[in-house]
């Protein structure tokens, strides 16, 4: 009797055993049928802040594709320097993700993937799809597209949102007797000696990460000619040693007699940190910039134009890359991504620019203000200039000359040096 029961029992184990091996089975075989294709992807996050750069954009993309597409989102606490040149390392030991950004703000590390067939073509995905070619306005598009017609990089829609121009504190530019931002190149002079005589510091500046405060200062100033217009429309420059190259250089080392004692040896980090401080009058930085300032000192900052009605843009700096190495699912659902990214970020500049919903004196309305008002856009260097002069030079050379250790024209001859270094690496 007992032995019998035992029997049944097994029997019964035997066939709960292959009814669960069955569903077993079946649910593998369901999950392999509608596998989610997983898209890597490295994003910074917002030190000062703590906010997950493209956030938006990535979530929603995951809402919209559940079930068929996954950005796999790998967070970084770094700077945009760093994850720059953490594209380097990574591509060397092949770890780069399916999507990268921030690729054209290395020009020679850009061209040199493009060579070695290391991002895709996006061109024909582009050329065969109407709807998304509609989204992109005709200066973006032109800013991705190469000499030979191609195009690497998943434009966003608008220029709207690509531009640098000056955020200013308006109480330290009240206590210094200043009413509003400088119009002309030497009105912002002025505002410098009145903030300065006022006890004010008036610029946050640094010198690392490519001087970028600085140097927005500096080629927007330069721009103001003919000459230093077409200078500055230049990709690689020859030579710096000419009149453009040694204004720039002046301008530079007359901007770091206005800035925080900290400047020199840092990162834009610094800068943005002594400017939401309120200790500097004046910061210059993009669109982007509007999020990182916090919301109880959106009141008393202002966003303006260079002098001279100037913004600096580059929209092609915000094209994203898709890594060629992965499979063609991943380069599709990759695709897929920057096509949705472009889709929202023209919906974005609509619903900004709607009059109904725009709030007028805002630290937004006042960009969006900027950006109407018909400024001329200034070429952004960092596109422009190898990275050899921007990532070494700048930053040892622009401390010396900011302390006079060095020559204008001594710092020129540096940078036409690092141009013969460059050549030779090449």
């Amino acid at each position: 009797m007992n032995s019998r029961r035992i029997m049944a029992a097994v029997m019964v184990i035997v066939m709960l055993a292959a009814l669960t091996g069955c569903v077993g089975k079946e649910d593998t075989q369901t999950r392999k049928k509608n596998k989610v294709v997983e898209i890597p992807m490295i994003l910074t996050v917002d030190s000062s802040t703590g906010n997950k750069n493209e956030e938006e954009v990535v979530e929603r993309f995951n809402r919209a594709y559940k079930g068929k597409y996954h950005i796999d989102v790998d967070w970084v606490m770094e700077t945009e320097e760093e994850y720059r040149k953490n594209l380097k390392r990574m591509n060397v030991t092949d770890e780069l993700p399916a999507i990268i950004t921030d690729l054209r703000m290395l020009p020679s590390f850009y061209q040199m993937m493009i060579k070695k067939g290391r991002i895709e073509d996006l061109t024909p995905y582009i050329n065969e799809d109407q709807e998304w070619k509609d989204m992109i306005e005709p200066s973006v598009m032109e800013s991705v597209r190469e000499e030979d017609g191609k195009i690497y990089l998943g434009p966003v829609s608008t220029a709207a949102f690509a531009c640098s121009g000056v955020f200013w504190n308006r109480e330290l530019f009240e206590q210094a007797g200043i009413s509003r931002f400088p119009e002309t190149w030497e009105e912002f002079w002025e505002c410098c000696e009145k903030l300065k005589a006022a006890g004010i510091t008036p610029l946050a500046l640094h010198t690392e990460g490519t001087a970028w405060a600085a140097m927005l200062l500096a080629t927007a100033e330069v721009a103001g000619s003919e000459e230093g217009a077409a200078f500055m429309k230049q990709l690689y420059p020859d030579t710096y040693q000419n009149e453009p190259g040694l204004e720039i250089a002046g301008t530079l080392k007359k901007l770091f007699q206005y800035t925080t004692q900290d400047a020199l040896h840092n990162d834009f980090d610094v800068a943005h940190d002594n400017f939401v401080a309120g200790n500097a009058a004046m910061i210059p930085n993009g669109y982007w910039m509007i999020d990182q300032i916090p919301e109880e000192m959106q009141k008393k900052v202002c966003f303006s134009t260079f002098p001279e009605n100037k913004l600096i843009g580059s929209p092609e700096t915000f094209g994203w890359a898709v890594v060629s190495t992965y499979s063609e699912k991943v380069k599709k659902g990759a695709v897929e991504f920057l096509k949705f990214r472009t889709k929202l970020n023209k919906e974005q500049k609509e619903e900004l620019l709607n009059s109904s919903t725009r709030q007028e004196g805002t630290l937004l309305d006042d960009y969006l203000k900027a950006y109407t008002g018909n400024p001329q856009i200034v070429p952004n260097y960092q596109v422009k200039w190898h990275s050899l002069l921007q990532e070494d030079v700048l930053g040892e050379c622009l401390a010396e000359l900011a302390q006079g250790k060095i020559t204008e024209q001594e710092f020129t001859q540096a940078e036409d040096e690092s141009i013969r270094q460059f050549e030779e690496e090449q």
